[in-house]
C-alpha cells in the first residue's frame, strides 16, 4: 500500500487521526507549561481538495465533507464540543465558508499550539517538503525539516520542554513500515518514556495491524490505547477499509473523549462499519 498524503487528504482516516490528535493537544493545553509536537511524516501540510491528486479518488467526500455537513445539523452537544477545535482548524483554512482546503496534521497542530509551544514537522519527499516549508514559513513556533521521519523520531526526543507528542504517520510504501513503527517506538520510548506517542496505521488485511499489536505488547510499554474505525470487514482485496491508532501514554481524558466521539463519527463516516477503543496495555 502506498498511502501518500495528497491522494487521501481529508478521507475518513485523516478525520480519525486528526480528531484524536486534536483531543491530545487540547489536553496538553490545559497546563501552562510548554509542550512540543514532533510530526515525523508531515506531508505537504495543506491540501487543495479540488487539485488533481485528492480529486482522483475523491475520498474526502466520504470523509471531511460528511463531517463538515453533519456539523451544520444535529450533533449531540457533547460531540459538537469535542469536535469543535478540529472543525475550527478546518474552517480557518476556508474563510469563505466553503470546503476546499484541508489542513494536514502540521496545520492542525499549528492552529492549536500556543505562543510557548513548538512544532517540528519532518518530511523527506522533496516536493512535499518544499510545500511544507512554505506552509510553516514565518511562524517562529514551527519549523519544517527535510529529514527522514524515522531518523527524526529518535533524534528529537526528548524535547527540552519534556512535554509533548510524537505523531508518526508514514506512507506505508511497503510492509516494512509496520515493523518501523514498533522499532522506532522502542528506541524513542527508551529515550523519552513519559512522552505521548501517536502512531497511525492503515487496515487492509488484518494480519499487519494485529502483528503490530503483538510487537507493541512484547515491548511491555505500560499504557497503550488503541482506536480503530472500520468501513467494513478487513480482507486482502478490499483496499483501505480501516484506520487505526496506537496512543502510548494517552492523556487520562482521551479514552472518555473517544468513547463519546467515535459512535457519532462512526455513524457519519462508516454507517456500515464498526469502531473500537480498547487498551492494548493498560498499565493498571
Amino acid at each position: 500500500m502506498n498511502y501518500q498524503h495528497a491522494f487521501h487528504a481529508g478521507n475518513f482516516a485523516d478525520v480519525h487521526k486528526h480528531v484524536v490528535l486534536m483531543r491530545i493537544l487540547m489536553h496538553l493545553r490545559t497546563k501552562p507549561a510548554a509542550f512540543r509536537v514532533i510530526d515525523t511524516h508531515a506531508g505537504a501540510g495543506r491540501y487543495d481538495l479540488l487539485a488533481e491528486e485528492p480529486s482522483r479518488g475523491g475520498e474526502w467526500h466520504a470523509g471531511i465533507e460528511r463531517v463538515w455537513e453533519a456539523a451544520k445539523g444535529k450533533l449531540a452537544a457533547e460531540v459538537r464540543d469535542l469536535l469543535g477545535p478540529y472543525l475550527e482548524a478546518v474552517a480557518a483554512e476556508n474563510p469563505d465558508g466553503s470546503l476546499r482546503i484541508y489542513p494536514g496534521s502540521p496545520l492542525i497542530a499549528k492552529h492549536l499550539i500556543r505562543a510557548q509551544d513548538r512544532l517540528i514537522a519532518c518530511e523527506l519527499e522533496p516536493r512535499s517538503a518544499a510545500a511544507l516549508m512554505g506552509v510553516l514559513r514565518g511562524d517562529r513556533r514551527a519549523k519544517a525539516l527535510a529529514i527522514d521521519g524515522w531518523t527524526a523520531m529518535a533524534a528529537y526526543v526528548p524535547p527540552k520542554e519534556r512535554r509533548g507528542i510524537v505523531l508518526t504517520d508514514p506512507p506505508f510504501e511497503d510492509a516494512s513500515d509496520f515493523m518501523h513503527l514498533s522499532g522506532a517506538l522502542a528506541t524513542a520510548h527508551r529515550k523519552w518514556p513519559t512522552g505521548i506517542y501517536m502512531q497511525w496505521y492503515p487496515i487492509k488485511a488484518r494480519e499487519p495491524s494485529e502483528g503490530l499489536a503483538r510487537r507493541l505488547q512484547r515491548l511491555a510499554i505500560p499504557k497503550v490505547l488503541r482506536s480503530e474505525i472500520m468501513l467494513g470487514p478487513a480482507r486482502a482485496d478490499a483496499g483501505l477499509v480501516g484506520s487505526g491508532l496506537m496512543v502510548v501514554n494517552p492523556p487520562f481524558t482521551l479514552e472518555a473523549d473517544l468513547q463519546a466521539m467515535l459512535p457519532a463519527l462512526g455513524r457519519i463516516l462508516a454507517p456500515e462499519g464498526t469502531h473500537r477503543v480498547d487498551w492494548l496495555m493498560s498499565g493498571r
